[in-house]
């Protein structure tokens, strides 16, 4: 169990600080970013929100939040990456960052719930 309890905190970390910073790109409208959503034809509002979901989303993984919350961030987040990979292999732009963020989404998720199980029947 304390095996499962490292790898979790440090892959969800790693995604909570990696969402931290993406949202502080988003909420703070970095030109390069706004030029990137306007190249792909993205309104410049849409910047906006996901920037709060990004940060509402990290919060909640971080945080002692109750199951049916840290579930919804979890969603949010495969949304967010899979149409993050979708848009960049349309466009022909690099898609590795999001499929690597989708993938220590996954390992976060898988020993959430490892624990979650552990920590029922215990």
């Amino acid at each position: 169990m304390k095996r499962d309890k490292i790898i979790y905190w440090i892959a969800t970390g790693l995604l909570a600080a990696g969402m931290g910073m993406s949202a502080y790109m988003y909420l703070t409208k970095n030109p390069e970013l706004v030029g990137a959503f306007q190249l792909l034809g993205f309104p410049v509002y849409f910047i906006s929100i996901l920037g709060v979901a990004k940060l509402l989303g990290a919060i909640v993984l971080v945080a002692p939040a109750g199951t049916r919350l840290k579930e919804w961030a979890y969603a949010g987040f495969i949304f967010t990456f899979v149409g993050a990979m979708w848009v960049h292999l349309v466009t022909g732009t690099p898609w590795i960052s999001p499929f690597i963020f989708l993938v220590v989404l996954a390992v976060s998720y898988l020993f959430w719930n490892r624990l979650k199980v552990s920590s029922t029947s215990a």
